[in-house]
């Protein structure tokens, strides 16, 4: 699926969902949980793409022992 970005940089719902790779949704329930990406309301939900870059960066986990041993030793 292409991604539509308006000029300013925000993408519609359906869009955000494809870019960060969830349903619209898992998406909608998060927003209204409080725990998806910082969103804004005018008359249509909108995400900016750089929020939804910083809430995937912050969302990164480690996934394995040898990631979390990489990172440790690399770190110091």
């Amino acid at each position: 699926m292409t991604v539509v970005t308006y000029p300013d940089g925000r993408l519609d719902a359906r869009n955000a969902a494809a870019y960060v790779g969830l349903s619209e949704k898992t998406l909608a329930m998060m927003r209204c949980a409080g725990t998806g990406p910082k969103f804004i309301k005018r008359g249509r939900i909108f995400y900016y793409r750089e929020d939804l870059d910083a809430w995937l960066r912050q969302a990164e986990r480690v996934t394995s022992t040898g990631q979390a041993r990489t990172r440790l030793s690399t770190a110091g």
